[in-house]
């Protein structure tokens, strides 16, 4: 899992850590815990930590992978990357001095730009005054319903160059949302046999409000059994839109 991405707004996934366990509705059909079983089966050495099955099931323990640090220095071409598909890097078991290389790597590597995505906002707004935040870094929060709003504030207090969103799995209308100091925002709902259903007027409600917060919107998917079944068009067109590079913190 580091290399070409198969997800519509990165180009790469990179996983200096893998492992997670459940804390939100929106990890109730984790697709990271389901491949990471698959993975484990076909004796993959990153997935042969078990967790706890309480939360997160064999395969997907939280385990630190420092022999990965060294790939985007392979990587000679410019590219999109998320960092920790199969992973949270501020999960609470990930050390403070762990993320900092990370970010050494991102800084060092200025010829991409690295997308991080988490959870655990609270952690991640209690450490950003402790980490020196590259320009080429995208920070970014998971929100699948309004009670997990809280999460867009700690993100306005970190300082990375682009703050975003990921509205998916989306599972409920996010009334109250605020985009102020957020930058990017992508919306989707869930894919898998067991997907809950992502209704219209949910999407069109975000989409409104970034057009009316001049904030660029990207639609992922509709989800299904499939997560192409329905495809991604929202109103007869597709929305893709990614937020201006470079962009100054702010």
């Amino acid at each position: 899992m580091s290399d070409r991405s198969a997800i519509e707004w990165t180009g790469a996934t990179w996983n200096p850590t893998t492992g997670c366990d459940q804390v939100s509705a929106g990890c109730d059909h984790c697709y990271a815990l389901t491949l990471a079983k698959r993975l484990k089966a076909m004796g993959s050495a990153k997935y042969q930590t078990d967790g706890d099955p309480r939360t997160s099931g064999p395969g997907f323990g939280l385990t630190l992978h420092p022999e990965a640090l060294t790939v985007p220095y392979g990587w000679k071409s410019p590219r999109t990357v998320f960092v920790n598909s199969m992973s949270d890097l501020f999960h609470a078991r990930v050390p403070l001095d762990y993320v900092r290389r990370v970010f050494d790597v991102i800084t060092d590597t200025p010829q991409h730009t690295y997308q991080v995505l988490t959870k655990r906002a609270r952690r991640l707004r209690l450490v950003a005054g402790r980490l020196e935040w590259p320009q080429n870094l995208w920070m970014g929060v998971s929100v699948e319903n309004a009670r997990e709003l809280p999460r867009v504030d700690d993100l306005r207090q970190v300082p990375a160059a682009v703050r975003f969103l990921s509205c998916e799995p989306l599972l409920g209308p996010l009334d109250g949302l605020n985009l102020t100091g957020i930058h990017w925002v992508i919306a989707g709902g869930e894919s898998g046999p067991r997907f809950r259903p992502v209704k219209e007027e949910w999407i069109a409600e975000i989409r409104d409000r970034c057009e009316e917060a001049d904030v660029p919107f990207f639609f992922k998917q509709w989800g299904g059994r499939t997560s192409k079944a329905a495809g991604r068009q929202l109103y007869g067109r597709t929305w893709d839109q990614m937020p201006l590079i470079p962009v100054s913190a702010r």
